[in-house]
């Protein structure tokens, strides 16, 4: 995606990202055409080119988004770390279950493992919640398992249609890691 403040150019990324959920919604993401984004935009393709270069980078640019506002909500959350993770899988129940049907929930957290361990390096080391917790040890093994494990939670809820209870998940979660912690 082309990074601007332009609120045309701004309005126009909009409408493309729109439409591609819109598609999303009717047809699987493998059989939706750059025209056909275009046409359920209604812009005209040279404005779809000056935006993005295809469909997966409008899909990566959206993902990267709502990435980026999560990494944002985690470091500054007055509740727990899951509560904040299942909290923002509710936010963006659309485009999650769009992505599990579409066998690409995979693409959020290769993300987050391409990012995270710059962003925790770039960002305000009070406000990350995992910095006490990663203090001396080798933080890229420590990254890499965490995005994992609470991804493939995540994308299991996600998966079951997000139907069962968060706080059951969370507290699940939370006797597995006291047994782990007293062996």
């Amino acid at each position: 995606m082309t990074e601007t403040t332009n609120p045309s150019a701004l309005r126009s990324q909009k409408e493309i990202t729109d439409a591609l959920i819109t598609l999303m919604k009717k047809y699987p993401y493998s059989e939706i055409t750059v025209k056909q984004i275009i046409l359920e935009a209604r812009l005209a393709g040279k404005t779809f080119y000056r935006n993005f270069t295809s469909k997966d980078d409008v899909l990566m640019s959206l993902i990267k988004c709502i990435l980026l506002d999560y990494f944002s909500i985690v470091n500054n959350a007055e509740s727990d770390v899951l509560t904040t993770i299942f909290s923002f899988a509710e936010t963006n129940r659309e485009l999650l279950s769009l992505l599990d049907k579409n066998d690409m929930l995979y693409l959020p957290m290769q993300y987050m493992n391409e990012s995270i361990p710059y962003i925790g390096n770039n960002q305000n080391k009070e406000m990350n919640p995992f910095v006490k917790l990663f203090d001396g040890l080798e933080s890229d093994y420590l990254i890499a398992m965490n995005t994992g494990a609470v991804w493939n939670v995540i994308s299991l809820w996600i998966h079951r249609g997000m139907t069962d209870d968060t706080a059951y998940v969370r507290d699940n979660i939370r006797k597995y890691i006291r047994r782990i912690s007293d062996m």
